[in-house]
């Protein structure tokens, strides 16, 4: 009995984002869309093939599979040859919708650093009182952090820390990948920089990755690396900062208010916020 085989080929539909095909010998055969032809650096994003295999489809790589099985909600894939020969199919769902990741065990381990928060105060401060804007419907917790939260509405940011009289010193506009994407396909982002680059100091943090955001559904390859260019261009004075996760963008936040208090001024009443 011959070895069940690999198949990757060139998707030959000049309107999809994702340029490769692969087939894939499990439960009668899985074909699927993908990024890229092999999860080298960091995981790929596939699609099922809507339809029958194309016919036209020119094929890159036919190798033939030591092992491939269904555990739990992955694949685990062992190609027959010397490099580049295991992988996994990662299903998973976010917001109702499926989605698959390929992987190789380096692409997972650079996905999950499993970089660690640090114990070290900010700036030195005892405390940092943080203003969070009442529209922040799951706002940072800084747990763990000598942190005092009051809800105010804020002019900009969705975090601030103020002066003695009540004025932001700085502030931070939180974003989730989803958020930056819309944002920027809106033009509502240029808005908010506008808006942000006023104060004295602001940034805008992102809770994932720009190679998230290269990966985008939601635009042509380029598209939105192209918009966050310009914006950033255009508003010099407001970084934007890609922080990987929640947990690193809340860190990096609790750092940057800290920093720019220690900069631009001394800590009001914790009185003055309520």
């Amino acid at each position: 009995m011959s070895a069940p085989r690999f198949l990757v080929s060139r998707n030959p539909d000049p309107d999809s984002s994702l340029p490769y095909l692969l087939s894939v010998p499990i439960d009668g055969g899985l074909a699927l869309k993908a990024r890229e032809p092999w999860p080298r650096a960091s995981r790929v994003y596939c699609h099922p093939l809507e339809g029958a295999w194309p016919k036209d489809a020119e094929l890159i790589e036919d190798v033939p599979v030591r092992h491939c099985r269904r555990r739990g909600a992955a694949i685990d894939l062992l190609l027959d040859r010397r490099a580049n020969y295991r992988s996994q199919f990662v299903f998973t769902r976010h917001r109702g919708r499926e989605l698959i990741f390929w992987q190789t065990a380096k692409a997972a381990r650079a996905g999950r650093p499993g970089s660690r928060i640090p114990k070290r105060r900010a700036a030195g401060l005892e405390e940092l009182a943080v203003a969070v804007d009442t529209r922040e419907r799951y706002p940072y917790r800084f747990a763990g952090r000598s942190v005092q939260t009051t809800r105010i509405a804020l002019g900009a940011g969705d975090y601030a820390v103020l002066d003695g009289d009540g004025r932001p010193l700085a502030a931070v506009e939180r974003k989730t990948l989803e958020n930056l994407a819309a944002s920027l396909n809106d033009g509502s982002l240029a808005l908010q920089l506008s808006e942000l680059c006023e104060l004295p100091a602001a940034a805008v943090v992102v809770e994932g990755s720009y190679s998230g955001l290269l990966r985008s559904e939601h635009a042509p390859p380029g598209w939105q690396a192209d918009l966050i260019a310009r914006v950033q261009a255009r508003y010099p004075g407001v970084a934007v900062v890609f922080a990987e996760s929640r947990k690193f963008a809340e860190e990096w936040t609790y750092r940057f208010l800290a920093a720019a208090l220690a900069e631009r001024g001394a800590a009001p009443d914790a009185d003055r916020l309520a």
